[in-house]
């Protein structure tokens, strides 16, 4: 563990009801009614302003906040210890500034500082999210968590869909299968998240996070809030540079055991993105070379489990784009 200096540590005073969790929230026996939040950022001072006040506009706020500076050296700091300063459910956490390294997301330092975070949250807690500091939230977000996970008592990671802001003003979701939760916003269930952790810190955890999740017989799913799309200010692969992103995305399918079928089509998806033909290239080699190179793979059973969900899918794809109707079975997991 990364050494960190704590701020501003204290339990939360809910509003209007004291200590613990608002009445309001309250359920039957077993339903997730504690929401506490982790945001972890890295010189996000051009973001945190818009993250924060969307964060002071949910419609029902969180029980606890902790936000990880994971080593900023810009505005970051100063702004989050003004927002702290007068919530007393709020958390500040500093972390060291890293080392630098030749992939800064190499050894997932996203996921060291929520695990930072996850180990500073105050008793008790039920869901915790994983947020990250280039978000815009809708304001429903954690009233539509709630309300899905009370509703589905299997369902054990989920988040709101993401949306990026075009050039032009218009707004266009970031598509990714449903099953799939996204990183920058993840709520776990506390049952899962003690299940599936710890998690590996490389490229990719954040789809193996989701993998064990459903190969322990959790439901992960990503949903479109009441509120509207939660906003991605920084849109996927622009931080680095897209053929970067589209060589770690395939360094990522070798991790956790991606069928080789499904990598290539895949990379027949990605050729059709921009940089054109090229951004597929990118993709294969990055899987290629994470092969070649020996490149640290999860554990066989969730290599396993990927592959047969990879099958399956595929299976599902043929039989739609051959018009057949499959015979009925028992359920293919």
């Amino acid at each position: 563990m990364v050494a960190y200096s704590a701020e501003h540590m204290g339990h939360v005073d809910s509003p209007g009801t004291g200590q613990g969790c608002p009445q309001q929230h309250q359920a039957a026996e077993g339903a997730p009614v504690c929401v506490a939040v982790v945001i972890s950022f890295q010189n996000e001072a051009g973001h945190l302003p818009a993250l924060l006040r969307s964060l002071d506009a949910q419609t029902e706020p969180a029980e606890q906040v902790v936000l990880v500076d994971d080593g900023s050296d810009d505005g970051s700091p100063g702004i989050v210890a003004e927002y702290a300063r007068n919530r007393p459910g709020v958390t500040v956490l500093s972390r060291p500034r890293r080392t630098a390294a030749r992939d800064r997301l190499a050894d997932a330092p996203e996921l060291q500082a929520f695990v930072a975070g996850v180990e500073a949250l105050a008793e008790p807690w039920d869901v915790v999210a994983k947020i990250d500091g280039d978000l815009e939230l809708s304001c429903t977000l954690f009233a539509d968590v709630r309300a899905r996970l009370r509703t589905d008592p299997g369902l054990g990671i989920t988040g709101s869909y993401l949306s990026v802001i075009d050039p032009d003003g218009t707004r266009r979701r970031e598509g990714h299968p449903e099953e799939h939760v996204r990183g920058p916003n993840k709520f776990y269930r506390r049952a899962c998240y003690e299940q599936i952790t710890p998690l590996p810190e490389q490229l990719g955890w954040d789809t193996v996070d989701d993998l064990r999740a459903r190969a322990k017989g959790w439901r992960t799913r990503s949903f479109a809030a009441a509120g509207g799309d939660t906003i991605h200010l920084r849109q996927t692969g622009s931080h680095d540079g897209r053929l970067r992103a589209f060589r770690r995305w395939g360094l990522c399918a070798w991790a956790y055991g991606a069928h080789p079928l499904a990598v290539l089509l895949g990379a027949a998806r990605r050729a059709t993105m921009r940089p054109y033909l090229i951004g597929g290239v990118s993709y294969l080699y990055g899987w290629a070379a994470a092969a070649v190179t020996g490149y640290p793979r999860v554990e066989a059973e969730t290599r396993a489990f990927a592959r047969r969900e990879d099958l399956h899918r595929i299976g599902r794809l043929a039989r739609r784009a051959l018009h057949v109707t499959p015979a009925r079975s028992v359920s293919a997991r």
